[in-house]
């Protein structure tokens, strides 16, 4: 009896507990009528949802209390609407709503209509639209952020700058946080595919919260999350080919033209500086051909001299000599040297999410290639994001990623002196020389050790002939017989929970790890070029990186009366970062294809070399954020923080920030002017910190005297390596932001405009000493500096229907730079060398003579002097002098470099199906100073024997041309431009770059569904498309100072794929 009045009770609760519940079904659909699928469907009020089907239809179960549904989808407006029961649901969503955007912020999210900080904000699309390996290389063209790349290697990264430069020493780079983490990982290890978004925050209500770190701009990296609905199985594939997109400068190609030349520099020399008579100046000139470059590349047939008295080449010469032994004639080195590289890549991945769990997996496969001869980047990476809602008050959750990378890494390609520089050597080589070595009949000789050709040296063993440039120097043969690589294991990973105590209240712990393992061999052939002497020689490195993070968050959320909205923040967070490394080094191999050190055979040249150091930061911040019925907002953080650089007694430092925010669009009185959607004016003030004065070992201790052990034996005494000040501090910057955001006309343009001014204090700088004191240089806080200027980022979309979409984007900052105090005792500047620092100016500017055209009488370069006080060093007003002797003229201020306006424009088009994108950058009203012209525009004298020049030495002063500002060719010029820097070298530093163009069809879902795929896109895409500068073969991307040719240029990757999802 007892049991069946126990089976009656549960079954009567069950009836009372269905009787409490209701099923609601209906369909989301958009503006103009098609479904929504995937769009997300909440009671409000729960945590119990669903996803649309395919035909946008949903069902779902939900107690009978529940009075409302939120419906949200990707890029349009979402909706809260009242259950109808029993009755069929037809939801409609409005078209694309920015103001709703949700952004990643210090520590949290935020909707972009509220928020009071100023912060830049890089989609999903963007990234995947562009052809790279390397996340930092799309921010080129967003605004207030300025890309420099000097080394175009596969996988390498950008460097970034945010608002300009804070100091002249410290460390300027931004901080960066991967899914609320600090991040000092390989940035090339993150998938591109696997990152939804990147923030960059700008100022200091954005960064103040990354007090330690946030002084140069924080860059916020979001990975992606798995949305609500099935689980959705994409895969995109990617093949390109990858070229040079900067080529050469525009130089002298052919080998009669160029010894053409060379002659008239020797004629000249003998005609004005030995008084030869024209005659006897020919004859020289003639003879001097094979002395001065060390080839003869030409048979005289008639005995009459390659050049003739005219100065015209002697047309009965032949390409081609031979000396009996060997066959010499030119190579083409672009042609030989560089090539065509092949990019392959593919990401496969699966995500999905209910009421309980949200997950996102994915594994990726990249190869891409460089442009010349082992060089390559080459990845493999995967990763987990998993969330699991444990019960109403627990949330767990982890973010894995693995990635191993394959760096085939040439960096003699940043070096300009280098003889294994292919970019150097084939801009800066005479078009005389040959890179095979070939037999007497011509034919080019193998090896037969690897079976591949015989390159020649210029060294006088590979032939009888010894080069002018560069001898033992063939970048071709080291970049096939020399190898040099990275190979790096980075895990990354992040795990945490999440509890709700009570309601509002969120506390969440979080534990962020990174291990970089790092080897690198480095094997130089023992047969040719510089080390064949020693028989070889190989590196062995071993490095490992670890950084743990520990962050501890309390967030307690609150309304009061609908219009009063808080938000309360406290955490701490601690940072702990070591780094340990062993090198060994060999010379003398013994077996040619063995790599490793062990197989020298010079025991007395192997060394070893080891090191450790670490870094440590500790914080506790908190922030309050309010709202006034979605109008009034204000914000306020606080943050202190230690960092193990700085002796105990200064290692702490405050930093703050303040910030408020009015929507006028909000207000009664605005409610009539329906063509306005956002009008928002904002303002903040705070502060950040640096303790970065470094990047060598020696400054992760900056406040202590460092030694290094030398001797030998039994005895080693300590060598000052570096000198340590116990009273170094933070560098400190207060930064000013005020603007406003608008939206008009239901969103057809949007856009911001804003003011900031950043002014840093006690930098971190690096004071010169005299060197007895056994030092030169000792760590200080010194003097200030400001950055100021202004930002306009505008979005204008002409046409928004069903079936075509078309958006224009525009964005321009305007910044300058000033010096406001230097050291004291620097009497307002500080020359060092080229570069000159002085209070009131900006701190790009280099100091250099000043050049004033050529004479036209002799054809001499002339430059600017002026007389000096003896006392003061001041200049004597009206001394001003014109001479030809460059070391009788004065070096002066160039002014400032900085281009005065950078942004980015770019478009995005969708129409039937098709989409179109494009993405461009580009700055204005900047210079730079063009050394790789400078090595091309020399006078012929003996430093520069065997270099090539630039066609504009066509213009060189002759008595029939005395009209010209190119000085004449003459080898005993000792004021040759080749070794003399004057303001000559200086020109424009604008440009105008096309980063991308993306060309897509997605087929109509109903052709798709009918094969079992969701949806399926092909494209085709080009990056780094082209670039229009004030001269062929500069690269303004390269610096904010100077060019040069001798560096691993941009590639240029064309590429096609297909994107399916299941």
């Amino acid at each position: 009896m007892k049991k069946l009045f126990l089976l009656l009770a549960a079954l009567i609760t069950t009836f009372a507990v269905m009787a409490q519940n209701q099923t609601v079904n209906g369909t989301v659909t958009s503006a103009d009528g098609e479904p929504l699928i995937g769009a997300t469907v909440l009671g409000v009020g729960t945590q119990m949802g669903t996803a649309t089907d395919v035909d946008g239809n949903f069902t779902l179960t939900l107690p009978a209390t529940v009075k409302k549904l939120q419906v949200s989808y990707v890029g349009m407006t979402t909706k809260d609407v009242n259950i109808t029961p029993g009755q069929k649901m037809n939801i409609v969503l409005d078209g694309t709503n920015m103001l709703d955007e949700v952004i990643t912020v210090a520590y949290g999210t935020a909707k972009k209509s509220e928020y009071t900080g100023a912060a830049a904000v890089v989609g999903a699309a963007q990234i995947e639209d562009r052809m790279v390996s390397n996340i930092t290389n799309v921010l080129s063209g967003t605004v207030g952020v300025q890309t420099l790349s000097d080394n175009g290697q596969p996988g390498t990264s950008s460097t970034v700058r945010i608002r300009g430069v804070g100091s002249i020493n410290a460390v300027m780079d931004p901080l960066y946080v991967l899914d609320g983490i600090p991040y000092d990982g390989d940035i090339a290890s993150i998938n591109p595919a696997d990152v939804e978004s990147i923030t960059v925050l700008k100022d200091a209500a954005a960064a103040a919260l990354y007090g330690a770190r946030g002084a140069n701009g924080v860059i916020l990296v979001t990975t992606k999350r798995g949305r609500e609905g099935k689980a959705k199985i994409t895969f995109d594939a990617r093949w390109g080919a990858n070229s040079r997109q900067i080529k050469n400068y525009d130089v002298i190609t052919s080998p009669q033209q160029y010894l053409q030349l060379t002659y008239q520099a020797q004629r000249n020399q003998a005609l004005y500086r030995l008084g030869y008579s024209p005659e006897a100046a020919h004859a020289y000139g003639n003879s001097q051909l094979f002395k001065v470059t060390g080839y003869n590349v030409f048979t005289d047939t008639d005995g009459r001299g390659l050049i003739l008295p005219d100065g015209s080449f002697n047309p009965t010469a032949t390409l081609g000599y031979s000396d009996g032994e060997y066959f010499y004639t030119p190579d083409n080195w672009e042609d030989v040297t560089f090539r065509n590289g092949m990019r392959q890549e593919y990401n496969l991945s699966v995500s999905g999410a209910n009421e309980k769990m949200n997950y996102y997996v994915s594994a990726s496969y990249l190869n891409d290639e460089g442009v010349i001869d082992n060089s390559a980047f080459e990845r493999l990476s995967t990763r987990t994001s998993v969330e699991y809602q444990a019960n109403d008050w627990l949330k767990i959750g982890t973010n894995i990623a693995y990635s191993f990378s394959d760096s085939q890494y040439p960096d003699e390609q940043t070096a300009s002196a280098s003889s294994g520089n292919a970019f150097g050597v084939a801009n800066n080589i005479a078009p005389i020389y040959p890179i095979y070595v070939r037999d007497k009949e011509g034919a080019i000789m193998y090896n037969d050790i690897y079976g591949h050709k015989i390159y020649d040296y210029g060294d006088g063993k590979s032939t009888n002939y010894s080069r002018a440039f560069m001898s033992q120097a063939n970048p071709a043969s080291q970049l096939l017989y020399d190898t040099e690589k990275y190979l790096v294991d980075l895990f990354n990973g992040k795990w945490f929970a999440q509890i709700n105590p009570v309601e509002g209240l969120t506390v969440t712990g979080t534990v962020g790890l990174t291990i970089d393992n790092t080897r690198y061999r480095m094997v130089s052939n023992p047969l040719y070029g510089q080390f064949a002497t020693t028989g070889g020689q190989s590196i062995q490195l071993a490095s490992r990186t670890k950084g743990l993070n520990l962050q501890g968050l309390a967030n307690y959320q609150k309304s009061f009366a609908e219009v009063h909205n808080f938000d309360f923040l406290l955490g701490y967070e601690s940072y702990e970062w070591n780094y340990e490394y062993t090198q060994a080094i060999g010379s003398g191999l013994y077996n040619p294809m063995n790599w490793t050190v062990n197989n020298t055979l010079a025991n007395n040249q192997r060394r070893g070399y080891g090191t450790y150091y670490d870094y440590a930061t500790r914080g506790f911040f908190g922030r309050i954020n309010y709202d006034y019925d979605h109008k009034y907002f204000g914000s306020f953080s606080y943050r202190r923080d230690a960092s193990s650089r700085f002796h105990p007694d200064h290692r702490w430092g405050n930093f703050f920030s303040v910030s408020a925010a009015w929507e006028l669009a909000n207000e009664e009185f605005m409610k009539s002017a329906t063509w306005l959607d956002q009008l928002k004016f904002r303002a903040s003030f705070g502060q950040q910190g640096n303790d970065r004065i470094g990047s060598t070992q020696y400054y992760y201790y900056a406040y202590q005297d460092q030694y290094q052990l030398t001797g030998s034996d039994s005895f080693s005494d300590g060598t000052l390596m570096f000198k340590g000040n116990p009273e170094l501090t933070w560098e400190t910057s207060n930064s000013f932001n005020i603007g406003f955001d608008f939206s008009i006309f239901k969103q057809k343009l949007t856009g911001s405009i804003e003011y900031f001014n950043r002014t840093t204090k006690d930098m971190l700088f690096n004071k010169p000493v005299a060197p007895s004191n056994g030092y030169s240089s000792i760590p200080v806080n010194v003097g200030s500096m400001r950055n100021h200027g202004a930002e306009i980022d505008l979005t204008y979309r002409p046409i928004v229907s069903k079936n075509f979409e078309w958006d224009i984007t525009f964005n321009a900052t305007f910044i300058e730079n000033e010096i406001l105090d230097l050291l004291p005792e620097l009497n307002g500047q500080w020359i060092d060398v080229s570069r000159i620092y002085q209070e009131g100016e900006s701190m790009y500017q280099l100091y250099l003579v000043k050049y004033a055209g050529v004479d036209k009488a002799t054809g001499k370069a002339l430059y600017y002097g002026f007389d000096t006080d003896a006392k003061t060093g001041e200049k004597i007003p009206g001394s001003d002098y014109v001479t030809s002797e460059w070391k009788s003229a004065w070096r002066q201020p160039t002014g400032n470099l900085l281009p005065w306006m950078y942004g980015g424009i770019g478009t995005n088009l969708r129409f039937y199906g098709f989409d179109l994108g494009i993405a461009c950058s580009y700055q204005v009203g900047g210079k730079m100073y063009d050394q790789g012209y400078q090595y091309l525009m020399g006078s012929g004298s003996s430093s520069e024997y065997g270099h090539n020049w630039h066609k504009d030495i066509l213009k060189a002063w002759t008595p029939e041309n005395p009209n010209t500002d190119v000085p004449r060719l003459d080898a005993g010029d000792e004021n040759s431009f080749f070794t003399t820097m004057s303001d000559r070298g200086l020109i424009s530093s604008n440009y105008f770059a096309i980063n991308n163009i993306t060309f897509g069809y997605t087929f109509p879902e109903k052709m798709t569904k009918k094969i079992g795929i969701d949806g399926f896109r092909i494209y085709g895409a080009a990056d780094n498309v082209a670039i229009f500068t004030a001269r062929k073969g500069l690269d303004p991307r390269q610096s904010f100072v100077s060019s040069t040719a001798a560096t691993y240029g941009a590639m240029r990757c064309i590429s096609g794929g297909v994107k399916i999802m299941f």
